[in-house]
């Protein structure tokens, strides 16, 4: 496979930093869209670099959209350019979310191989035997900006019923599905971790940049683990958001996932 390029990512760390240190206050709404941007000095001042590497910054910023150069008024936000692109997922509705995006994104595949699966996959899907697995990573992106990177292990009896260019074109959950797997449980966690160099690559952000987590294990009729989900997400393209309602009396009163209650509804 060949090499993404960073196409947004200034050259050098510090104008890296500066970069996403912008970006992040953009994206999270620190620097509101219309705002204007402190002058080169300024900025060059704040975060301890030269002039030349604000620039450098600056012009990454403005080259992804994010900020718009005015002659005679300075430099302006432009966050709605970003807003437009982010996705986020709601807890309640996450894994419906999920199969709809495979639809209006796409995908690269990256890598496809069959092999042993790893001793925490295996696991985790309660393999008592070393079972062989199909591992494939994919970055889904949309607009052309990569925002998600995933590395999904299937049992080889099951992954034999499609191809690898079928991976390529059509999301895995439908996969299975046309494959005869009724599944009828999953469990997900989400925490963060930081970028390596190979993925920091492919989602176009600098090594080390901070990125959203998720593990997701499904599970057939049977209990059998079918898939094994390992996905990065970019915090400036994707978010998790979790409703929550006010529940309870006096000092026991707190806040409650709304999923939670549903959840206690139907048993």
């Amino acid at each position: 496979m060949g090499n993404m390029p960073n196409a947004h990512l200034p050259e050098g760390a510090k104008a890296r930093r500066v970069y996403l240190s912008l970006r992040d206050q953009i994206s999270d709404g620190r620097l509101s869209d219309g705002k204007s941007l402190p002058g080169e000095q300024r900025l060059a001042e704040s975060y301890g670099v030269s002039r030349v590497t604000v620039r450098r910054a600056l012009d990454a910023l403005s080259d992804a959209s994010l900020i718009e150069k005015r002659a005679g008024s300075g430099t302006i936000v432009r966050s709605a350019a970003l807003a437009g692109k982010r996705a986020a997922m709601n807890f309640n509705t996450l894994m419906p979310q999920l199969v709809e995006m495979g639809h209006s994104t796409t995908a690269r595949l990256l890598s496809f191989s069959y092999s042993p699966a790893p001793d925490f996959v295996a696991q985790a899907m309660n393999w008592d035997t070393p079972e062989k697995a199909q591992i494939a990573t994919r970055v889904r992106s949309a607009d052309d900006i990569p925002f998600s990177h995933l590395t999904t292990y299937v049992p080889a009896s099951i992954a034999q019923n499609y191809s690898e260019d079928d991976l390529a074109t059509t999301p895995l959950f439908k996969l299975l599905e046309r494959s005869g797997v009724q599944i009828v449980e999953a469990h997900q966690s989400v925490s963060a971790t930081l970028a390596g160099p190979d993925v920091a690559e492919a989602l176009e952000v600098a090594v080390g940049s901070a990125l959203l987590s998720l593990k997701r294990v499904m599970r057939d009729v049977d209990g059998n683990g079918v898939e094994y989900l390992s996905a990065l997400y970019r915090p400036d393209m994707f978010s998790l958001e979790m409703p929550l309602n006010r529940i309870g009396e006096g000092k026991g009163r707190h806040w409650e996932p709304s999923i939670g209650q549903a959840e206690r509804g139907t048993t």
